[in-house]
């Protein structure tokens, strides 16, 4: 069963409600080491995308997460908007006008959105951001993309969160936690967080369809 446009809705729709359930906690993650507002900031954001999603009827994956790109961009305050807004972004561009996408193709298209994270944050795996997150999802949904879809998209959550908690002995490279240098390590890292959020929400999506 192909990803279609209606669960990438559904899956910004979990996305927000899960942001909101989880706002005081990405914010107390943050609070350790950056600003203590990436909670307030993500559920701003998510809230407008939901809004805006509402106006609207969406064919493709360009339209879809090119208004989503836009708005967290504008609404989102930090490094966190322009972070998700150019990975939905590039991801919305590589998909362009495809409504209904395989596995392998969803995969490749987040590699795209991951590649401009990194260069826009100048960062890499191991440097303790969102990254830590989504690089491994990715490559676990892209490596188990020949299989069943449930079992690659298990796969890519699993992954994810792996993901998020490896960043808790990390020493922060990059964003605002690095300032905090040694103070860093020992906390999970915030903007991993809300990655592996995102990441369920999409395999959420799936499984549920």
């Amino acid at each position: 069963m192909p990803f279609d446009v209606k669960m990438a809705i559904s899956a910004l729709k979990k996305f927000n409600q899960l942001i909101e359930e989880k706002k005081e906690y990405l914010t107390d993650l943050d609070a350790a080491i950056g600003d203590a507002d990436h909670g307030i900031n993500m559920n701003r954001g998510m809230k407008r995308v939901i809004e805006k999603l509402g106006a609207k009827e969406y064919a493709t994956f360009g339209a879809l997460y090119r208004d989503v790109a836009m708005t967290i961009m504008s609404v989102v305050g930090g490094s966190a908007g322009p972070l998700y807004g150019t990975f939905l972004m590039k991801l919305g561009q590589r998909l362009s006008e495809s409504g209904e996408v395989s596995a392998d193709e969803l995969a490749d298209a987040m590699r795209e959105g991951l590649g401009g994270v990194m260069s826009l944050g100048k960062s890499a795996v191991g440097d303790k951001t969102m990254v830590d997150t989504l690089a491994p999802a990715i490559k676990a949904l892209k490596d188990n993309a020949g299989g069943s879809e449930k079992d690659a998209w298990d796969a890519c959550a699993d992954a994810a969160e792996k993901g998020m908690k490896d960043t808790i002995p990390m020493l922060a490279r990059r964003g605002r936690s690095s300032y905090q240098g040694e103070r860093s390590i020992g906390h999970q890292d915030p903007g991993a967080t809300s990655a592996f959020y995102l990441i369920s929400c999409i395999r959420d999506a799936f499984t549920e369809r």
